[in-house]
This record gives C-alpha cells, sequence and structure tokens, in this order.
C-alpha cells in the first residue's frame, strides 16, 4: 500500500484527521480516542525512512492545520 497503514479520525461531521505512512494501528475501528492517546506506530512504506503523512479536512477537502491553532 503506498501510504501503508492509514488511520482516520472522525472529529464531528465536518473534521477527520488522516494519518499516513503508518506501521501499526493501535486504535480499532469505531473506538473513541482521548487526547494524547497513542493511536499508530510510525513506518516507511518502502522507504528507506520513517515518516508520516498528516492532514485535516474539512467536509472532505483538504485544509491548513495551521489555521485551527490557537492565534498567539
Amino acid at each position: 500500500a503506498a501510504y501503508g497503514k492509514l488511520l482516520i479520525i472522525k472529529h464531528d461531521d465536518s473534521f477527520l484527521s488522516a494519518y499516513a505512512h503508518n506501521s501499526r494501528l493501535l486504535v480499532e475501528t469505531g473506538k473513541k480516542v482521548k487526547v494524547g492517546e497513542k493511536i499508530a506506530e510510525i513506518g516507511r512504506s518502502g522507504t528507506t525512512y520513517s515518516h508520516l503523512h498528516f492532514e485535516i479536512r474539512k467536509k472532505g477537502r483538504p485544509v491548513n492545520p495551521m489555521s485551527l491553532l490557537p492565534k498567539k
């Protein structure tokens, strides 16, 4: 698989976060997760280095996660 093991977390009816290139998923489908809970282990997905692909989507479209962080 090009993205390794993919994990998608639904936050509400509008937002989801996606985490790709995992070597192992630590949560099951339908399970609620808590802030700070370990959800997966990073993987390589056919490369020589470990990496993570992270996305936030609003109503199916990618958004810049920086726009969702609190302003200083």
